[in-house]
């Protein structure tokens, strides 16, 4: 009776967890099959007339165990008519994405690399306001001289987990960067492009991500050498681009950045180049600024108003606000300070922008940043009409410009408090001692300053003998001033043509 009794609690456990592994997998995602949508296009490009293809398609990714748990999207555009003589196989190809995390790749395809780009006000003064809106034909798009292929992370753009996917396989700094290192292998040998020179282009939190990214593809028992990294407004290491209390580096980082973006609004530096003004806002960080801020205190009540005077000479702040501050001013106060005499506050990404704040007597923007508010409209409008009318991409799903990619893992792996991957890619380039990289920074950008990324490169043991520096009078989207985004293109396309 025993027996039974035992063979019969056996088949009861069984039973049971045949149930929960049935109600388990009924849980999992579908896994439809990856969507394709091909077309070909003409155009004109750094003055050369060429024939493309673009295909909008998912691609799905696997797990250890084989398994489909994400489906990522990109959008590759490569030339078709290539000459007889030339390898299809030995064209440049860059890989480009945003930032956020949880950025699609919309900003850098229809605001600068794509084919069509989407023109919003230049000067920065108004307001992207209600559709229609300005799509153009770029000109100055690459592809006369590399294939671009626009990559949107998992959770974002029309990318998104299947089947047992999970988003802690892929939200966060590391897993990120392991499933855009699978995607681009993937990618490459799909199409037959390992032996193609191969570039990624990133933008903010898409330069964090490259470098990751740089390192992981050189390992994973398929090593992939990169030929170049175009960082677009840099963000390698996290410390240098947090304005907040008592991270004495960000003020010294920061101090450019604001002496620049006070002479765009011309409350400092008239007399001078904004070449010339920048230069002296470094000496002066570099010198008597950082040793202040490490004095702190010890400084006698002389030598404090010494530095408030030079440091409301750079930054165009009152001096008895910049006292009051004692001689720190963090970066969202000075977007409230600097136009507060007109009642405006400025932008985060881009101090050119600003915006009119209901309450002046706040001491940071309340209505969020004015250079993203007024042209993300624009933007969003013209990527969707883009791709339905141009490339007949027709997705059930909406395309998330922002996606949901919460809770992100900023697992450190050992490394400071901050985020940095600025080791990373000094790793990368010795491993690789033909990689360069361009580093692009904006002279208004008032989230990863210019400043940082020449701290930052010259103090983690990258070759800085392979590193290019480029500024431009823009913010972080540098390229929605139209003057910057003619001298961007002009340094990008030199950049790869010299490698």
């Amino acid at each position: 009776m025993k027996s039974i009794k035992s063979l019969i609690y056996v088949l009861f456990l069984i039973g049971i967890s045949v149930v929960l592994k049935g109600q388990e997998d009924s849980k999992a995602k579908p896994i439809p099959t990856p969507k394709r949508f091909l077309t070909h296009h003409n155009g004109e490009f750094g003055g050369k007339k060429i024939r493309y293809d673009v295909l909008g398609s998912e691609m799905h990714l696997k797990n250890a165990k084989g398994e489909p748990t994400g489906s990522m999207w990109s959008v590759a555009y490569t030339k078709s008519d290539l000459d007889k003589k030339m390898d299809p196989a030995s064209r440049p190809v860059t890989f480009v994405f945003n930032g956020g995390p949880g950025s699609a790749s919309m900003w850098l395809h229809m605001g600068f690399f794509g084919p069509k780009v989407i023109r919003v006000d230049s000067d920065a003064k108004e307001d992207d306001g209600g559709a229609p809106y300005n799509l153009a034909v770029n000109e100055d798009a690459l592809l006369d001289i590399t294939d671009l292929v626009f990559i949107d992370p998992i959770g974002t753009g029309y990318s998104k987990l299947i089947g047992k996917g999970e988003g802690k396989e892929y939200w966060g700094l590391n897993q990120d960067a392991q499933s855009i290192a699978k995607f681009i292998r993937q990618w490459v040998t799909e199409n037959n492009r390992w032996m193609s020179p191969k570039y990624i282009a990133g933008e903010s939190y898409g330069t964090t991500r490259a470098a990751a990214v740089a390192q992981a593809l050189e390992g994973g028992g398929q090593n992939l050498a990169l030929n170049g990294l175009i960082l677009i407004s840099q963000a390698l290491d996290y410390q240098g681009s947090t304005s907040i209390n008592d991270n004495i580096r960000s003020y010294i980082t920061y101090f450019p950045s604001m002496a620049t973006t006070a002479w765009y609004h011309k409350k400092a530096g008239q007399d001078k180049t904004i070449e010339a003004f920048a230069q002296e806002a470094r000496d002066f960080a570099y010198g008597d600024y950082v040793s202040a801020l490490y004095k702190g205190d010890f400084m006698s009540q002389a030598e404090k108003e010494a530095i408030s005077e030079k440091v409301a000479y750079f930054t165009g702040l009152d001096i008895e606000f910049v006292k009051r501050a004692n001689n720190r001013v963090l970066m969202a106060r000075f977007k409230k300070e600097l136009l507060r005499d007109q009642g405006l506050a400025i932008g985060t990404l881009d101090g050119r922008y600003f915006g009119d704040d209901p309450d002046d007597t706040a001491d940071s923007p309340e209505l969020g940043d004015p250079s993203g508010y007024k042209v993300s409209a624009a933007y969003t409008a013209a990527l969707n009409h883009y791709f339905r009318n141009d490339l007949k991409i027709k997705m059930d799903d909406p395309y998330l410009t922002s996606g949901r990619v919460s809770p992100w893992d900023w697992g450190s792996g050992g490394e400071p408090m901050y985020v940095k991957t600025s080791r990373r890619l000094a790793n990368a380039m010795r491993r690789n001692d033909k990689m360069k990289v361009l580093v692009a920074s904006g002279y208004y950008d008032l989230i990863t300053p210019f400043f940082d990324a020449e701290i930052t490169f010259s103090r983690n043991a990258i070759p800085m003998d392979r590193v290019q520096f480029t500024y431009y009078e823009g913010g972080h989207m540098m390229y929605n001033h139209r003057p910057a985004f003619k001298q961007l293109a002009k340094d990008i396309r030199a950049f790869i043509e010299s490698n």
